[in-house]
């Protein structure tokens, strides 16, 4: 019933209704994670919304079927209140029609879910699904990845907290190793950092992020920069002496002929599974054919580049997940038990709303693994009433000379340093101020600007008598005809 007009209106006063909530979820204060990713995800719902009205905003400016301009048209004619109660008697006959019916009006809707922020139900406490493992966005759950690495040939056997560590150092992964079970597993990381990114930052443009990796990854891998991927200056396959030429063949039962021992000879310099029968090896092989070895290295690479950038972004997340599986590890047996049988004994609201509230803390102590603040001479024991603060860091402070100490090696530190263009090298250990970082980079560079090799002053010239001179003397005086 709607003419095209009203159905503009109320497309822009809902857009603007969206912007006002996107403003005050903004605005609105998040004490918690769970809080923080709640808060986007509505506003992302908001943003979504806002781009479907900004669409059919656009096809009814277009106009191609002309009933909008036939609106205007009959409403600035020479007869307009003809047309105005023409309309007028519309509505009464509609409204007559359908008596019964009642639409809710733009700003209910607004004005409820704007009192569901401030007083969430129980039902929207969880938008997103999470693992136990992942505390709703706090941590980590790599343990079916962590299942796939174990089960890759020609792999170190890592434990658990070790691997959180390492996981993504991939450049360290010999070339050789990286076949199509590495593939597989690499698919598999990729596809739970995504996954999770989404759930965790879902304002995150995954899109745009995708296309500035494949760009950068593009750039690296073409100048032969890319980490674990150095060029070589001749095939693999050539080294390895043991390839196999398949423009020859036209299915895989001409490759059985060849028998199993050069069959696996020439899976294994393609770096692919050698393994199991005649025919399979030959199916396995032939597979390859009109596929280039670098092909398949730069589909790997790029997943590569995918999981590093992921890990970027989430680096709070990672040192988090490897700080709770340590302290999980430290705990005894039967604390552990203690832990599972409170979660598994219901208590009432009162003494969960209790276990909530903020424990008494005076001294303002650091909360240890039972969520309570840790002993006093345990806190002056490992250096935690002295804070110290890095500006390179944003201003960041950490407590304690060993956080302090480690947070050099960390993301953040790493990510500061390469916004002001420094290494982040052993020359600059303990130097939190940017003014102090950026004066002994010049240094260095000027120390290297002396060092480096001048022909002029070090090369060494003899003259007819026997005299040594520099390279700069030596051509002064033959100019003058003193040789």
């Amino acid at each position: 019933m709607d003419t095209v007009l009203e159905q503009q209106r109320r497309l822009h006063e809902e857009r603007e209704r969206i912007e006002d909530g996107l403003m005050r979820e903004k605005m609105l204060k998040k004490n918690t994670v769970r809080e923080r990713i709640n808060c986007e995800h509505r506003m992302s719902q908001l943003v979504d919304r806002s781009t479907a009205c900004a669409t059919k905003l656009i096809s009814l400016y277009e106009d191609k079927d002309g009933l909008r301009q036939e609106e205007i048209a009959a409403m600035s004619g020479t007869d307009e209140f003809a047309e105005f109660y023409r309309k007028l008697k519309q509505l009464r006959d509609h409204h007559k029609k359908y008596a019964d019916d009642t639409e809710e009006p733009l700003e209910m809707e607004f004005l409820r879910l704007d009192e569901e922020r401030k007083n969430p139900p129980e039902e929207l406490q969880n938008v997103v699904h999470f693992t136990d493992e992942e505390g709703y966005g706090k941590f980590l759950d790599l343990h079916e990845i962590y299942d796939q690495f174990l089960n890759l040939k020609q792999m170190e056997k890592l434990d658990y907290l070790t691997y959180l560590k390492t996981f993504d150092h991939l450049f360290e992964i010999p070339k050789e190793k990286k076949n199509t079970d590495y593939k597989r597993y690499l698919g598999s990381m990729v596809d739970y950092l995504a996954g999770y990114l989404e759930r965790t930052q879902p304002l995150q443009d995954q899109h745009a992020l995708l296309g500035q990796i494949k760009k950068d990854f593009t750039e690296k891998w073409t100048k032969g920069t890319f980490p674990g991927w150095k060029k070589d200056t001749g095939s693999v396959m050539i080294h390895t002496g043991a390839s196999l030429d398949l423009s020859a063949f036209f299915s895989p039962e001409e490759l059985m002929s060849l028998g199993l021992d050069r069959l696996k000879s020439a899976l294994q310099a393609l770096g692919l599974k050698c393994g199991g029968t005649l025919e399979e090896r030959a199916q396995r092989l032939f597979s390859t054919k009109g596929k280039e070895l670098d092909e398949k290295q730069e589909e790997i690479a790029l997943l590569e580049a995918q999981v590093y950038a992921y890990i970027e972004l989430l680096g709070e997340q990672r040192a988090s997940t490897y700080e709770n599986v340590e302290r999980r590890m430290a705990r005894t047996a039967d604390e552990l038990q203690e832990e599972e049988e409170e979660e598994e004994e219901p208590q009432p609201e009162s003494e969960s709303e209790d276990e909530d509230a903020v424990p008494y803390n005076p001294k303002n102590l650091p909360l240890g693994w039972d969520g309570k603040p840790i002993p006093y001479w345990l806190y002056k024991l490992h250096g935690l009433n002295v804070s110290y603060t890095c500006e390179i860091c944003g201003n960041a402070t950490y407590r304690g000379p060993k956080a302090f100490q480690r947070h050099f090696s960390e993301w953040r530190h790493a990510h500061g340093m390469r916004c002001l263009g420094i290494p982040n090298t052993a020359h600059f250990a303990n130097i939190t101020l940017i003014a102090d970082a950026l004066a002994l980079w010049e240094k260095i560079k000027t120390l290297k600007v002396r060092e480096r090799w001048l022909a002029e002053n070090e090369e060494e010239f003899e003259d007819s008598i026997g005299n040594v001179v520099n390279k700069k003397t030596y051509q002064d005086l033959r100019r003058q005809g003193l040789l």
